[in-house]
């Protein structure tokens, strides 16, 4: 058996939600270039044909897609459907990490004392109904032909709770505090993906978590610097750093691993 080739995505369909944050371009690209064909998905459909457009191989399509929508999601699947056929793959990626726009207002707005309902909310819809809704309208193609792929998108805070220390400036000043509903809502994210993986074990549907650590991405310097040295490999991950892992869930090279969470975090949750 050639072992590389079990890496291979050729004649598979890979649909991205949230597909042109900066995780979510990576996701494409990994998919792509492994050969899949790529729906890449999102609410700017502009920007979506600009990444699927900048892509290797092909062809690949541009969807719009607002995951709390069912009608939206579902217009977004016959789309895909018509054009390839098939879903092989989904990257449930789509989800709101919560900023307040005015820095004067974060630390007080993200207590946990004065945290906005109105943001819970939005952030559980996006995050977690947003989740549940895309795997229920693109995974039910996967079960009736037998076979597919799905990688919910969690996060180390699924896992472990923030440490608020890290988000305190060289002045003692608390600049932030992470919220309560993105922990909330991407370990909800893990264990739906228990759920599912139960379920749609008999029906050939292999369901995984991919848990990223931070992401560099022009934070404050006192931020990376207190963040990498919390982290035995000593920085933040750089925006490529889960092509591999998500080619792997993608690919039968994990064709025996569902219910899983697939932790890429540096070493962050291992102290």
């Amino acid at each position: 058996m050639d072992n590389l080739n079990l890496f291979s995505l050729a004649n598979k369909t890979a649909i991205v939600t949230g597909a042109c944050g900066l995780i979510g371009r990576q996701h494409c690209a990994a998919l792509a270039e492994a050969g899949a064909n790529v729906a890449v998905a999102d609410l700017d459909l502009a920007a979506a044909s600009a990444v699927a457009a900048g892509l290797p191989g092909g062809p690949h399509l541009p969807v719009s897609a607002d995951v709390t929508r069912p009608d939206s999601l579902a217009a977004a699947r016959d789309q895909v459907l018509a054009r390839f056929g098939h879903i092989d793959v989904l990257v449930n990626n789509a989800a709101i990490n919560d900023m307040f726009e005015n820095p004067a207002l974060a630390a007080d707005l993200s207590k946990f004392e004065n945290f906005p309902l109105a943001t819970f909310r939005q952030v559980l819809e996006v995050n977690v109904t947003g989740v549940f809704l895309a795997a229920q309208v693109f995974g039910t193609p996967m079960a009736r032909q037998g076979h597919g792929s799905i990688i919910n998108v969690a996060s180390t805070y699924g896992i472990v709770g923030p440490d608020q220390s890290i988000y305190r400036n060289e002045a003692g000043e608390q600049t932030f505090f992470k919220s309560p509903s993105y922990p909330m809502t991407k370990g909800a994210v893990v264990n739906f993906t228990r759920y599912l993986a139960a379920y749609w074990g008999p029906a050939g549907v292999r369901v995984n978590t991919l848990s990223p650590g931070g992401v560099e991405n022009s934070q404050e310097a006192f931020f990376v610097k207190q963040y990498s040295a919390k982290t035995p490999l000593g920085r933040m991950a750089a925006p490529t750093d889960y092509q591999g892992a998500v080619v792997f869930l993608a690919s039968d090279a994990s064709a025996y691993m569902t219910g899983a969470n697939l932790v890429v975090d540096g070493g962050w949750t291992a102290i």
